[in-house]
C-alpha cells in the first residue's frame, strides 16, 4: 500500500468504496471541473483522460500539495459517449442504446502532485453486455432511478440483472480501475515522493 494520502478528485460513493475495500488511505476532494459533452472527432478514451486530468489540476491548484486521483468513466456504444443522463428521457435513451449488445466501458485515470507540475495517467477499457429488456423490465428500472448519476444509466455493481462484465476489469465498470490504479502507482515512485 501506499504511504502517501490520496486525494480523491471526486464525490462517487463507488469509487470511495472501490478505495476503503482496497486499504488505500485517502480523502475526499471534489473536483467540481463541468463535464461538457465531448468535442465532434474525440476518440473515447481522450476525452475520459482528459476530463480526469482537467478534474486533477482544479483540485492541484485549489489544495497546492498532495496526491490527487481523478477520474472520468464513460460508456461508448457504435462510437457513441454516453455520459450521465440528464434525465429519464435520456436514461431510456441510452438503455435501449446498449440493449441486446455490448458497451465499452472506458475509466480516465490521472494521479497528479499538487506541489509541482508532475502527473501520470492511464485508459482502462472494459466490455458489459446488456441483455434485451422487456418493456415492463425497462419501465421499472427507469421508475427506481437506479440510472441516475451513472455513465450509461446503468450501474454494474448494483446487481442489476441484464448487464454483466464481459471481459475487462470489474472495477473499472463500477469507476475506478483497481488494478490499473495500483499498476500507475508502481509505475510512477516518484509521486509518492
Amino acid at each position: 500500500m501506499i504511504a502517501r494520502r490520496l486525494i480523491l478528485a471526486s464525490a462517487s460513493p463507488r469509487r470511495r468504496q472501490l478505495l476503503e475495500e482496497a486499504g488505500y488511505a485517502f480523502e475526499v476532494d471534489p473536483s467540481d471541473v463541468d463535464e461538457p459533452g465531448p468535442d465532434a472527432g474525440v476518440e473515447p478514451g481522450e476525452y475520459a483522460a482528459g476530463l480526469a486530468w482537467r478534474k486533477a489540476r482544479a483540485v492541484a491548484r485549489r489544495r497546492g500539495s498532495g496526491l490527487i486521483l481523478a477520474a472520468d468513466t464513460v460508456c461508448v456504444v457504435g462510437g457513441e459517449i454516453l455520459n450521465k443522463p440528464v434525465d429519464r428521457a435520456d436514461a431510456e435513451r441510452m438503455i435501449r442504446l446498449q440493449e441486446g449488445g455490448d458497451a465499452d466501458v472506458i475509466t480516465g485515470l490521472c494521479l497528479r502532485r499538487g506541489d509541482r507540475d508532475e502527473w501520470a495517467g492511464a485508459v482502462e477499457v472494459s466490455v458489459v453486455r446488456f441483455r434485451a429488456l422487456s418493456d415492463a423490465e425497462r419501465v421499472a428500472y427507469l421508475d427506481s432511478g437506479r440510472w441516475e448519476g451513472k455513465s450509461g444509466a446503468y450501474g454494474v455493481q448494483d446487481g442489476d440483472p441484464f448487464v454483466s462484465v464481459a471481459r475487462g476489469s470489474f472495477s473499472n465498470v463500477v469507476g475506478l480501475p483497481m488494478e490499473r490504479l495500483a499498476a500507475l502507482l508502481s509505475a510512477h515512485p516518484s509521486l509518492l515522493d
